[in-house]
């Protein structure tokens, strides 16, 4: 298979942020007006964004001018063609929350575009509020500040210390950050709040959350749309936490048999919490299938019947007979209030078809009463379920990585959502660009099999290409479910997406793989040089378990970021889980995007030691080149005076494979030596297999340790120095807005070797089409 590698820039974030046919037009575009003028400058950006399909509609030339003038300081300076794309996302982010005014619907957050996008009502905001006043109220840190009023602002002033984030991902998913970590004086200095604020975000990527385009500095400046809608996000976690079957076997009570319960376990938390609710309706003999928490519950009905079967002590039957909405969503309240199951939600937002707060009620009456008979029968048929059909842990390390990596497509369940080979697809063009010919590739819903297998074989073709083990390993064993497979698959592309980011930003690397020894080496030289004894042996070094490597590599790195008085000796079971989660915290507050559990430490499974090791030399290695390139302010795309200004654009700090802190004071240049000679680890010999050993397909080899590692490759999975450009420049072909070729000398636009494929990318109906 030929293959295509795009255009690239060389901020990773800002790559994450358009399709390769949008950066090609956009490319095309930006040399055309080069080639005329001679140099670009923001004031010839009117005339030519106005042009573009993306703005046409939205914006007249004026308009532009008028937005640039507001976000840039000199309308004269020459730009790059990175700040060409800077200056075309303010436009963009302008365009979104001006349509999102008028047609955007207020949705919990569930894919990557939609931070922009998001609009909450006040109603919405006030439960928020309620949530957090009920569950937080107690808190010791935090009941000084509550109750808070939702009819003020009281909750944006109190979120930008990031303390009651970080308390409220804690009331959603227990545990999740340990509050030695939170910075909790009375009054925390900026570089305090930021650390606040990363941990928060990539604790909130840890459980789910989506949180691309949302940085620290959005939450110290408690941008409303977008803290309501990470809030939101953690609040449903919370309210959809038991909906599984782990959770409460009793949803054994939705099937009749073993297929359905695959069926079931394959499901997202809302569509159970659906058919939860139609099972219920059923028994009343409610005819009407509710599909959704919107059109579909705005008369009541469905609301009167549900509470009738649940909490028949309170029936009312005048509540079905009346026949105004707003007075049957009246009684309904009144029936729920009885039932103690009043909250989220008044009679307007049933009437009006909120989705969040309908959902939320709906969620909070399965809490309180889901009706669900304790057959023990069935309840042993869960139970009897093989183990890795259940949320497993590596499942959810998976999971919530390829979540986090920006991909269009929100995965519930990795072993069910990737049988058809869509999302490896997306996460292979992440992880390496233009890998994936897109025109051989068919778009859910997919209604024929050999469709399925075509998009996999892609995918096992496109794994060889990159050196993946894949002994004997065809497509049709990821459309038919292989759980080793497609665990040991992602592992393998895990795996070389940390090593290739680790490569380009290494110095001097000169072309060399990273491998594994140079990972550990680098460790074990940033502890020595620390002053401090400790050394790692492997990534399977029994003597991990205590976590006093960890934090001492984490100290080294920044001196200040570990509390040794809270700090544990580690000599029985309880103290290295104190230290493991506390390694974790710490680790996200420094910046690291990472999705292991203290077990993993606790246990030093191999891969989750690996990845965290390198998610912590990542973010060295970022520091010491963001010190590089303070010297050389050209060279920033931060430095230059022609960054947009706060308000003009969602931070980039978040979608960072390992992100970097964006607030972070500067660091000493990592001058701690890689050693590329050092003998190989034992249990990698091979750069890219999980294991020792080839994989194939035989039932008797071992599937991969208990959890791999979910380091968060950034939506940016594309590097920014992937590969040189060619010497020679090439003529690339991009078709213009009114339908002619522009011919334009690209020197880093590398192009694939099929005929005509640079000018039909443009008609590729799945992708996105911003620009052209």
């Amino acid at each position: 298979m030929s293959s295509f590698q795009g255009v690239l820039v060389s901020d990773p974030w800002l790559q994450s942020q358009f399709t390769q046919v949008e950066l090609r037009s956009l490319k095309s575009k930006f040399i055309s007006l080069r080639t005329r003028s001679g140099k670009v400058t923001l004031g010839d950006l009117p005339p030519v964004m106005a042009k573009l399909k993306a703005f046409n509609e939205t914006y007249k030339e004026e308009e532009i001018s008028e937005i640039l003038d507001e976000s840039y300081s000199d309308m004269t300076t020459e730009i790059d063609f990175e700040s060409f794309l800077r200056a075309y996302l303010v436009l963009r982010a302008q365009a979104t929350s001006k349509q999102g005014d008028s047609k955007m619907s207020s949705t919990f957050l569930n894919a990557t575009t939609t931070t922009l996008r998001h609009t909450i009502s006040e109603t919405e905001k006030s439960c928020y509020v309620a949530h957090i006043n009920s569950y937080l109220g107690e808190d010791s840190f935090l009941q000084k500040y509550l109750p808070l009023d939702p009819a003020t602002n009281s909750l944006f002033d109190l979120v930008k210390d990031g303390v009651l984030l970080c308390k409220l991902i804690n009331v959603a998913v227990p545990g999740t950050i340990d509050e030695r970590a939170i910075n909790t004086k009375s009054v925390l200095n900026p570089w305090e709040r930021n650390e606040n604020h990363t941990l928060c975000l990539n604790s909130a990527k840890a459980i789910g959350c989506t949180v691309v385009n949302i940085g620290a500095h959005d939450l110290v400046e408690a941008r409303p749309h977008l803290v309501l809608g990470l809030i939101s996000q953690i609040i449903k976690i919370q309210l959809l936490a038991d909906l599984n079957l782990k959770k409460t076997p009793q949803l054994i009570e939705l099937v009749d048999d073993t297929k359905d319960l695959e069926d079931l376990i394959s499901l997202s938390p809302e569509k159970i919490l659906l058919r939860w609710m139609n099972f219920q309706l059923s028994k009343s003999g409610f005819k009407k299938q509710i599909t959704n928490f919107s059109s579909d519950v705005k008369d009541g009905e469905a609301y009167a019947h549900l509470l009738n079967v649940l909490a028949p002590e309170h029936c009312n039957p005048s509540k079905v007979d009346t026949k105004d909405p707003t007075e049957r969503a009246k009684m309904v309240l009144e029936h729920a209030e009885r039932m103690n199951c009043k909250r989220y939600i008044t009679p307007k937002d049933i009437v009006e078809g909120s989705t969040n707060l309908n959902l939320a009620f709906v969620a909070h009456i399965f809490h309180h009463r889901n009706g669900l008979s304790m057959d023990l029968k069935k309840i042993n048929l869960a139970d009897m379920l093989p183990e890795d059909i259940e949320v497993s842990r590596q499942e959810r390390c998976f999971r919530f990585w390829i979540n986090s990596l920006g991909i269009a497509t929100y995965v519930n369940n990795v072993f069910e959502d990737v049988r058809n080979g869509w999302v490896l697809l997306e996460v292979l063009d992440k992880v390496s660009p233009g890998s994936v010919n897109w025109k051989h590739a068919t778009k859910p819903p997919i209604k024929m099999p050999f469709k399925k297998v075509e998009n996999c074989n892609q995918i096992i073709r496109i794994g060889k290409q990159l050196n993946f083990s894949l002994v004997n390993v065809a497509g049709n064993d990821i459309v038919q479910g292989n759980k080793k497979l497609i665990l040991a698959f992602l592992w393998q592309l895990m795996r070389f997406n940390i090593l290739k980011l680790l490569k380009n930003l290494r110095l001097h690397s000169q072309g060399k793989e990273m491998t594994d020894a140079d990972i550990l080496n680098w460790a074990n030289n940033k502890v020595k040089n620390s002053g401090r004894t400790s050394r790692m042996e492997s990534f399977r070094d029994k003597n991990l378990s205590n976590g006093i490597f960890f934090l001492e590599l984490l100290s080294a790195v920044k001196p200040r970021v570990v509390n040794w008085s809270v700090v544990a000796k580690g000599d029985n079971d309880e103290d290295k889980r104190l230290n493991a989660t506390y390694i974790i915290s710490v680790a996200r507050k420094l910046g690291c995007s990472i999705f292991l559990l203290p077990e993993d430490i606790m246990e030093v499974n191999q891969k989750m030691i690996l990845t965290l090791t390198a998610s912590i030399m990542y973010w060295s290695l970022q520091q010491q080149a963001a010190m590089g390139s303070e010297s050389s302010p050209a060279a920033s795309p931060l430095a230059s005076p022609l960054t947009p200004s706060a308000s003009s654009l969602a931070s980039p700090s978040t979608p960072s494979a390992f992100p970097l802190t964006p607030n972070a004071s500067p660091l000493a240049p990592d001058t701690s030596p890689l050693t590329p000679d050092a003998s190989p680890l034992a249990p990698d010999t091979s750069p890219l297999t999980p294991d020792a050993s080839p994989l194939t397909l035989d039932t008797s080899s071992s599937a991969p340790d208990a959890s791999p590692s979910a380091v968060d490759a950034s939506p940016s999975a594309p590097d920014a120095s992937l590969s040189a450009p060619d010497a020679s420049p090439l003529v690339a072909s991009v078709k213009d807005e009114d339908g002619s070729t522009l011919s334009e000398e690209v020197s880093d636009l590398k192009v694939s070797s099929s005929p005509g494929e640079n000018e039909n990318e443009n008609e590729n109906e799945d992708t996105p089409d911003a620009c052209e």
